[in-house]
C-alpha cells in the first residue's frame, strides 16, 4: 500500500532505500510490478514506466554481430597497415635518386668543361693545329704534332693524376667510379654505395649517330649513369667543338 501522511518518518526512509535497491538491481525476485507500485507510491507514471520495462527489450550485441564487427576492423587496419608499409619501404627511394642525380650533374658539368681539341692540349700544336692530323712538324697548322685525340685518355691519363690528368672530353670514355671521388681520388663522405660510369659517342652536327672521325665529328653525346642499389639514373649532355684550338 502507499505511504500515507500518517506513517512514521522511520517507515517513510526504509521504504525509500527499498525502492533505491529495487531501482538498482531490477529482479523479478526482488521487485514484482504490484510491489514496486507500493513502494514507489507517489512517483511520477513516466518514471515508473521506464524503470518496469521489460528486461528483454534492454540487450546488447550478439556473438555473431561481435565477430562481424571484429573481422571488419581486422581488414581495415590490415589495410592501412599495409600502406603505411609500403609507404616506409619506399620514403628513402627520393633521396637516393636526388643524390644520384647530383652525382651525375657534378661528373657531367666536369667533363663538359673540359677542352674538345683536334690535338691532345699537351701536344706542341694543340693551339694552332686545325685537323687532326699526325707527324705535322712542330708550329704547323696542319695538324698535331704527334698527339691527335681520339676516343678515351691517352696512355698514362687519368682522372686524379696531378701530371697527366684528363684534359679533353674524348677522355672521359669508359670511365667509372666505385665509390664516387673527388678529382684527388678521396672517397666523397656518404657516397660510398654509389657508383658511376660514362659513355662517349660521336654525333654529327644533326645529333644522328656517326662513325667517329676526329676531323669531322664536332658533336660528342656524353651519358653519365649513376647506380645505386635498385636505382639508376643517365644523364646525358653534348659537347660541341666550338673551339678545337682552345688549350688550357
Amino acid at each position: 500500500m502507499c505511504i500515507t501522511r500518517g506513517q512514521r518518518t522511520e517507515d517513510r526512509g526504509l521504504n525509500l532505500v527499498r525502492l533505491r535497491r529495487a531501482i538498482l538491481h531490477r529482479t523479478p525476485s526482488i521487485v514484482t510490478e504490484q510491489r514496486f507500485k507500493n513502494t514507489a507510491c507517489g512517483l511520477p507514471h513516466h518514471y515508473l514506466s521506464s524503470v518496469l520495462r521489460p528486461l528483454s527489450s534492454e540487450r546488447g550485441i550478439s556473438l555473431v554481430e561481435l565477430i562481424i564487427f571484429i573481422v571488419i576492423v581486422s581488414v581495415a587496419v590490415a589495410g592501412v597497415l599495409s600502406v603505411m608499409n609500403i609507404t616506409a619501404r619506399h620514403s628513402a627511394d627520393p633521396l637516393i635518386r636526388k643524390q644520384a642525380q647530383a652525382i651525375a650533374e657534378s661528373l657531367l658539368a666536369e667533363i663538359e668543361l673540359q677542352p674538345f681539341t683536334y690535338c691532345d692540349p699537351t701536344d706542341a700544336n694543340a693551339a694552332i693545329a686545325t685537323s687532326n692530323s699526325s707527324g705535322n712538324p712542330v708550329g704547323s697548322t696542319a695538324g698535331c704534332a704527334a698527339l691527335p685525340e681520339a676516343l678515351g685518355p691517352e696512355p698514362g691519363e687519368s682522372r686524379y693524376s696531378m701530371t697527366t690528368p684528363f684534359n679533353n672530353v674524348n677522355d672521359y670514355n669508359g670511365f667509372s667510379m666505385s665509390p664516387i671521388v673527388d678529382i684527388t681520388g678521396t672517397p666523397v663522405a656518404g657516397l660510398g654505395n654509389y657508383s658511376a660510369s660514362v659513355a662517349i659517342t660521336p654525333r654529327t652536327a644533326a645529333l644522328s649517330p656517326a662513325t667517329f672521325s676526329p676531323d669531322t665529328v664536332a658533336v660528342l653525346q656524353i651519358n653519365v649513369t649513376v647506380t645505386s642499389g635498385n636505382t639508376s639514373l643517365t644523364l646525358t649532355g653534348y659537347r660541341y667543338r666550338y673551339s678545337p684550338d682552345a688549350v688550357p
